[in-house]
C-alpha cells in the first residue's frame, strides 16, 4: 500500500485540518457518484479514504509514525532477535554513550518480551476498535431541508441508509456508529462519517437559517395586490401581494424558512417580486397607447445615463 502521506500529497507535519482539507478536496474529485463506470477514479477514491481513515486518528498515525503497523492499518512483524533491535532504532533509543542513564525500564521489557516470548509485544491481543470511514453523499436540496433517508452505496458494494436530520447544511458530517471497519481482537467497530453535500435548487437558496427566492408576479397582481399561492420548503402557502408592488419588492414569510434545530429558531422566507408581463393581449395593448399617468416615473433616472 502507498505512503497515505502521498497518497493525499501532505507532508508528515501536515495537521489534521491539512489533512481533512487535502481528502475532502480528493474525495470530492475522484468520487464513484461522479465518476460512473471510471475504475481508475473509484481506485483512487479508495486510496485517498484508506490514507485518511489512517492519518485523521491520531493513534494510528503515531502508530504509523512509529513503525509499528503499516499504511493498512496492520501490525509490523516484530524484529526476531535483540540484535535487531540494538542496531535499529530501538538499539539507539535505548544506548546512552558510556552507561544506562536514561534506560527506559517499560520499553526495555517490550523488547525482551517480544524477543523470548514472554510477552504480546505492541497490540497482542488487545481489542482494538475499528477505524472510521468517510464517505461523501449528495442530497436534494429539500431533503437536507425536511429531512430524508437516503441510501448511500459503498465502493465495496454494501449500502447504508443515511439519515438526513432536518436542517442538514452543505459540508455537515452524519456520524453512523458502528458502520465503519470491524474491530480487532474483539474491539469494536469504527464508525461511517459521511459528509453532506448540498444539491443546488432552481429557485429556492440558503442563506443561513433563511431561504430566499425569486417569485413571478403577473402586472395586475403587482397593481391590484390579492392573495396568491406561493412554493415554500414545505409546501405552497397563501401569500399576500400588497396593492402597487413594484418589480423587486420584497415580502417575508415568518418562519417558512429552515426549520427550528439545534436550538435554533426557525427562519423565514424572502420573496423578491419578478413582474412577469407575458404576451399582451389587445385590450391592454390599446390602454397602453392612451393611458397617461397622473404622475409619471423615469424608472431609468437611477442609472444616471446622462452626465
Amino acid at each position: 500500500m502507498n505512503d497515505p502521506y502521498k497518497t493525499l500529497g501532505v507532508k508528515k507535519d501536515a495537521s489534521q485540518d491539512d489533512i481533512r482539507r487535502a481528502y475532502r478536496k480528493l474525495a470530492k474529485q475522484h468520487h464513484p457518484d461522479l465518476n460512473p463506470g471510471n475504475a481508475k477514479a473509484e481506485e483512487v477514491f479508495k486510496g485517498v479514504t484508506a490514507a485518511n481513515d489512517l492519518l485523521s486518528d491520531p493513534e494510528k498515525r503515531g502508530q504509523f509514525d512509529r513503525g509499528e503497523i503499516d499504511a493498512s492499518g496492520q501490525d509490523q512483524a516484530p524484529r526476531s532477535s535483540y540484535r535487531d533491535y540494538a542496531e535499529g532504532d530501538a538499539g539507539r533509543r535505548y544506548s546512552s554513550g558510556g552507561g544506562f542513564g536514561g534506560f527506559d525500564t517499560d520499553a526495555f521489557a517490550d523488547i525482551f518480551g517480544s524477543a523470548f516470548g514472554g510477552g504480546q509485544g505492541r497490540g497482542g491481543d488487545t481489542p482494538r476498535r475499528g477505524s472510521d470511514e468517510h464517505y461523501s453523499l449528495t442530497a436534494d436540496f429539500l431533503d437536507a431541508i425536511n429531512g430524508a433517508t437516503q441510501r448511500l452505496t459503498l465502493p465495496d458494494g454494501r449500502t447504508l441508509n443515511a439519515k438526513i436530520p432536518p436542517a442538514t447544511a452543505d459540508g455537515q458530517v452524519l456520524r453512523l456508529r458502528g458502520q465503519g471497519s470491524p474491530g480487532r481482537n474483539g474491539g469494536p467497530a469504527g464508525d461511517a462519517l459521511i459528509e453532506i453535500h448540498v444539491a443546488p435548487h432552481r429557485f429556492f437558496k440558503r442563506d443561513g437559517q433563511d431561504i430566499r427566492m425569486e417569485l413571478p408576479v403577473t402586472v395586475s397582481e403587482a397593481v391590484l395586490g390579492g392573495s396568491i399561492e406561493a412554493p415554500t420548503p414545505a409546501g405552497p402557502v397563501k401569500m399576500r401581494i400588497p396593492p402597487g408592488s413594484d418589480n423587486g419588492s420584497e415580502l417575508r414569510l415568518r418562519g417558512r424558512g429552515v426549520p427550528e434545530h439545534g436550538g435554533q429558531a426557525a427562519g423565514d422566507l424572502y420573496a423578491t417580486l419578478r413582474v412577469v408581463i407575458g404576451a399582451p393581449d389587445e385590450a391592454l395593448r390599446a390602454f397602453l397607447e392612451t393611458w397617461k399617468p397622473e404622475h409619471p416615473t423615469d424608472p431609468r433616472r437611477s442609472l444616471e445615463l446622462h452626465p
